[in-house]
């Protein structure tokens, strides 16, 4: 197929880059970082498409949501206009990544761990997002139904904490395998440590993005394992595996987000089963 793929110098896209490279589909790579704004081809490029997945986007973990909104609320500017170019161009078939900060923060509270379903979001009554960030990625779904109008098949992916071997530094696994690898001694943790997480390796997230693509799966689709990971559990786990147990030291006035945020995974298990556990996928990263 011919593919235009948005954002590739980014962790999941340039992923998605290699695994489309490898199935022998033609792809045209647009990222800033090379030198082609993804925003300047949505408003004056009109060359044709089989699939358009858009991965362009400005987030950069915890600290960067909290501490650039304003930077974030630029994703609004892309998918908007992502939008009218698929309908003016009339591409048949699209993905568009949404994210599982799009759910209300109300349900992701202290207590016990309340598995989150597609429907939680009601785009009449949404709740509050996780803030810009999911303000944006909120929008983003709503503006799909609107290139679904249009004519193009859309697939709606909400991803909750990929990670994988080569993450920025700036997400919380990374550093996590980073400080285990320098036996940091005591282990910082931002937060108290009992938030969770639902861990989806990097190479399960791709893999489910193709199958429903493929597939055409319209969404809204979690993408996740449903297994709820507390950062202290994280932190025991990579440090059981480097072998050594330090004391866990948390920073209480560090960003933390949310408090749990794990998925219900039933719609994605339609079509694609995760391969990588969390423990295999610890043991990819440290001897990285």
């Amino acid at each position: 197929m011919r593919v235009l793929l948005t954002g590739t110098a980014g962790f999941v896209g340039r992923h998605l880059h290699r695994a489309l490279d490898e199935r022998g589909d033609t792809v045209t790579a647009v990222d800033l970082v090379h030198g082609r704004d993804a925003l300047d081809l949505f408003r004056f490029d009109s060359a044709p498409y089989d699939l358009a997945i858009h991965c362009a986007a400005i987030v950069g973990g915890r600290a960067s949501i909290d501490g650039s909104p304003l930077g974030v609320a630029t994703n609004l500017a892309l998918d908007s206009w992502y939008m009218r170019w698929l309908a003016r161009t009339q591409t048949p078939r699209a993905v568009y990544f949404s994210s599982s900060a799009a759910y209300p923060v109300a349900l992701q509270t202290p207590g016990p761990v309340r598995r989150l379903v597609e429907a939680d979001i009601d785009y009449q009554q949404p709740g509050r997002p996780d803030a810009t960030y999911g303000l944006a990625k909120l929008t983003g779904e709503q503006l799909c139904q609107y290139a679904a109008a249009e004519g193009t098949q859309m697939t709606v992916l909400r991803p909750f904490s990929g990670y994988g071997s080569d993450q920025d530094d700036a997400y919380p696994f990374p550093a996590f395998i980073r400080r285990a690898k320098e036996r940091q001694d005591p282990f910082e943790i931002w937060g108290d440590g009992t938030s969770t997480r639902d861990w989806i390796h990097i190479d399960d997230l791709v893999g489910a993005t193709l199958a429903a693509a493929d597939e055409d799966v319209e969404g809204p689709v979690n993408l996740g394992t449903g297994r709820a990971t507390s950062f202290d559990e994280l932190a025991r786990m990579v440090t059981t595996a480097v072998g050594y147990t330090p004391p866990l030291k948390h920073l209480a006035s560090a960003p933390q987000g949310v408090h749990h945020r794990v998925c219900d995974p039933s719609k994605m298990l339609e079509f694609y089963l995760p391969k990588v556990t969390l423990e295999e996928g610890i043991q990819r990263a440290l001897a990285a």
